[in-house]
């Protein structure tokens, strides 16, 4: 779709359609890489359930030092969005090429000390034994793709910014598609077990940053920025950390959350481990339609923002909150009705009785709650796009930190729950924070504009 129709449709067209051709591509993407994600696990499962683990275990610390990059990412979507829609394209290019260079020196920094000090971090951790090993392993070798990914957030934000979603799910389309030829190939062919499933993704990466900055000097509907006379510019990258920084805080204070979280389930053993990341994979495949609309309201909500209409704004979120629900109660009756036929998936019934049994427990209490997993994706959209990150920071954090942690601590020493207490905390968590994000809206404090100085 050219560049005209695109932003005509986010700004006049059927809010429904415009929903859909933004969010569709997304929403592949998300399915193809959570596929992927699903093909490592099995893959890596064949190797034995501590190298499974092992790669869910470090995988928090790996979000934790690239959040810095998705919420500079995050506020590229917003501010380019608001500004593409307020036809500030000029504007808009000279803060692509701000994010760019910003986000390349934060990631390098990131795989340089992220590198060195992986083994100290997987001990903080509590990991010990072949898993520290396995661990280790995996983590160090994940560092060094750190400025390919950082490079493709930017790139998916640049085009998502313009609504034109199609282009980075074609890419990370074949980038998963490699991803999972290599797997095999340096996992098992090669004997490289988890230190191969590892460089298989790191190429892949290396190979997705390098496609997508060729289509990005060529094909860029509107923003095309250039490097070649780049100067620094304060008052953007003050804005970009102002909108990026509450936005990498929640997805950093989500990871540690996770990192934390992770310990406290390990101190359950590993079957528990496996048994959450499992259904984790799981259940994240379920929501990548949620996710994908929460993703594409982003620019919807960024671009009318800046056009100044918010009434297409309100109806862009009321409609996402409808396809949402509909969505999510599908995939909720799905996972309740076929939840062993799915656990047994990634785990033989023999072998890991254990971890069939804790995960079955795990995935029908997630599973109800699916519909407010849902709508927090919606909220989130919704606040991001508006540049009001700080609101999204919060739910991202508060469920975490300030439910989901507190209460397994609590389930755990005041209760002979066991595991089961986990799962209890992670259902409640969903549907609480939700509640949040709920007053947040009906205060309509995200409708303030972000950039309204500049505009």
């Amino acid at each position: 779709m050219e560049r005209i129709d695109r932003k005509e449709l986010i700004l006049k067209g059927n809010m429904y359609k415009a929903i859909g051709v933004i969010s569709l591509p997304l929403m592949v993407n998300n399915f193809i890489q959570t596929l992927y994600n699903l093909a490592d696990a099995i893959w890596v499962s064949k190797l034995g359930s501590v190298p499974f683990a092992a790669t869910s275990f470090v995988w928090p610390v790996i979000f934790l030092f690239i959040s810095l990059g998705i919420g500079i990412s995050v506020a590229g979507t917003s501010i380019l969005s608001q500004l593409i829609g307020a036809s500030k394209d000029d504007e808009a290019n000279q803060y692509a090429s701000q994010i760019i260079v910003i986000s390349m020196i934060f990631s390098l920094f990131f795989a340089l000390v992220g590198y060195i000090s992986s083994p100290y971090i997987i001990k903080l951790m509590g990991g010990t034994g072949d898993l520290a090993t396995y661990s280790n392993i995996y983590l160090r070798i994940s560092f060094l793709g750190f400025p390919f990914v950082f490079f493709f957030y930017n790139f998916n934000s640049i085009m998502t910014a313009q609504g034109n979603t199609l282009i980075p799910t074609i890419l990370s389309a074949m980038s998963a598609l490699l991803n999972v030829v290599l797997d095999p190939i340096f996992i098992f062919t090669f004997k490289m077990g988890v230190a191969g499933a590892a460089i298989a993704t790191v190429l892949s990466q290396a190979l997705l940053a390098f496609a997508c900055a060729i289509v990005l000097n060529r094909y860029s509907p509107i923003i095309r920025p250039s490097l070649k006379a780049f100067k620094f510019n304060k008052a953007m990258i003050k804005k970009i950390l102002e909108v990026g920084f509450p936005a990498s805080i929640g997805q950093s204070g989500e990871a540690l959350g996770f990192v934390v979280l992770n310990s406290f389930i390990a101190s359950y053993g590993t079957a528990t481990l496996a048994a959450f990341a499992m259904v984790n994979r799981i259940t994240s495949l379920v929501l990548q339609p949620p996710m994908g609309i929460g993703a594409g309201l982003t620019s919807i909500v960024g671009q009318n923002t800046g056009a100044d209409q918010m009434d297409r704004v309100e109806e862009a979120f009321h409609k996402a909150v409808k396809l949402t629900l509909v969505l999510s109660i599908f995939g909720m009756v799905f996972l309740l009705w076929k939840d062993r036929e799915t656990i047994n998936i990634f785990m033989s019934a023999e072998r890991d009785v254990e971890v069939i049994k804790q995960g079955l427990s795990y995935l029908r209490q997630v599973a109800i709650t699916m519909p407010f997993l849902g709508l927090f994706s919606i909220f989130q959209g919704l606040y991001q796009g508006s540049g009001h990150t700080k609101y999204s920071m919060a739910m991202a954090i508060g469920r975490l930190w300030f439910i989901r942690i507190p209460l397994i601590q609590i389930f755990k020493h005041f209760t002979n729950l066991g595991p089961e207490g986990i799962w209890i905390a992670m259902s409640s968590s969903n549907l609480l924070i939700c509640v949040y994000g709920y007053l947040v809206y009906r205060s309509n404090k995200w409708q303030r504009k972000v950039l309204k100085a500049e505009n």
